[in-house]
């Protein structure tokens, strides 16, 4: 059966990130329709309302986002639906915001946004990584390991924020696995425990959709937790 994937997210092709998303799309199999979901357009609201069936959402990068509270409300919608969601770089730092703010109770503010500030859940990175490789490193006995058979690879990073080590650790007290790491960030995967598919990557899985033709698995597993819920989904509906 078709899935549908939601792109949250203020479409700007002149971000390399985005134009990888637009050739990763035709990527993730015959059975999947995506679309993009504009933060300040109709199809936010209409997620947030349940007005609109979406298999699973891929909060994309691009922040701050033209409407930072709709990107939060979807995110906190997906997240109490048990909707699969994948959150890459900013959809990465807006989850954990949304998580702060909403289940932690803590001002969960963004020093891009209201400025550096002891109350940041979201800070600079020791170093940017706008444009830059680095070797991403999975933990021994995690989800993300086994997907990526405990090897160690080279991620692309478009990111100059992260969550800080105390995010982090106030995290992993309530629910959150660190399912790898990497130089100079207290996280680079992040994963809910109870929830069925919610995994945030300071990576970027689409790179390498325009030069090779394929993604990280991280994509594909995203993919294949929104044919889960959809069949699910469907099971229910004809139990009823």
């Amino acid at each position: 059966m078709t899935v549908r994937i939601g792109i949250a997210g203020d479409l700007t092709p002149a971000y390399p990130s985005h134009r990888e998303i637009e050739a990763a799309r035709g990527l993730l199999g015959d059975d999947v329709e995506t679309s993009w979901v504009a933060s300040d357009g109709p199809g936010a609201a209409e997620i947030v309302a349940g007005a609109t069936a979406y298999d699973g959402l891929w909060i994309a990068p691009g922040s701050p986002y033209a409407d930072d509270a709709a990107v939060l409300e979807v995110i906190r919608c997906a997240r109490e639906r048990a909707m699969p969601l994948l959150g890459t770089c900013g959809g990465l730092q807006y989850a954990v915001l949304e998580f702060a703010r909403n289940v932690l109770g803590s001002p969960g503010t963004h020093a891009e946004i209201d400025g550096v500030d002891d109350s940041n859940a979201v800070a600079p990175l020791a170093c940017s990584l706008v444009g830059q490789e680095r070797l991403v490193t999975p933990t021994p006995g995690t989800w993300f390991a086994d997907l990526v058979a405990g090897e160690a690879f080279v991620g692309m990073h478009y990111c100059g924020y992260g969550p800080t080590q105390k995010t982090v650790t106030d995290l992993t007290e309530n629910d959150w696995q660190v399912e790898s790491s990497a130089p100079d960030a207290p996280a680079e995967v992040l994963r809910l425990k109870t929830h069925p598919f919610f995994v945030l990557s300071l990576f970027q899985p689409q790179i390498g959709a325009i030069k090779h033709g394929r993604v990280h698995p991280l994509l594909h597993a995203f993919v294949d937790a929104a044919h889960r819920g959809a069949n699910s989904e469907q099971s229910h509906a004809m139990d009823g």
